[in-house]
């Protein structure tokens, strides 16, 4: 006998992006505090994604890493999900929570149907920033609030 359990409305699409290739939009009405979907991905070291992704940043390739701590991070371009398709901003309506070494993505604020997902990438490079990084990493968001970067904010020290 079929089941007469009805599937949830599916939350998102994975469609053509303005701010950069593809991007997630929201298919139906998301409210605040809503888990949309975790990233996944192969998971590896540091050194590992050192190795895959090591020289000059090239403007046209999609590194599609989250670092999760200081041991693991995750590499969404073996193994990935549509989580890989959410794009930054610089004044996003998600953010990347951790719950036990799992990288979720929740809605900030109510999102509205047709409205890109995105949220604050915050990359950190490790290694003084170049001209080079800030063409690599440069920020299409299109906010009023936009850094011009994905890269996180420098700490200003006390």
């Amino acid at each position: 006998m079929p089941s007469t359990q009805r599937r949830p409305p599916r939350l998102y699409v994975v469609k053509k992006s303005v701010i950069h290739g593809r991007g997630v939009f929201a298919a139906t009405a998301i409210s605040k505090g809503t888990r949309i979907i975790e990233y996944v991905g192969e998971r590896i070291s540091h050194a590992e994604a050192a190795l895959r992704y090591t020289g000059d940043p090239d403007p046209k390739r999609i590194i599609l890493l989250f670092s999760v701590n200081r041991k693991v991070v995750i590499d969404a371009a073996v193994d990935g999900n549509d989580a890989r398709f959410i794009n930054h901003a610089c004044a996003p309506n998600c953010e990347a929570v951790d719950e036990d070494g799992h990288i979720f993505i929740e809605a900030t604020r109510r999102i509205e149907p047709g409205t890109e997902l995105t949220y604050d990438y915050h990359l950190s490079l490790g290694a003084r920033r170049t001209k080079k990084d800030d063409i690599a990493y440069q920020c299409r968001c299109g906010s009023r609030k936009c850094r011009g970067t994905m890269i996180a904010p420098s700490r200003k020290k006390n």
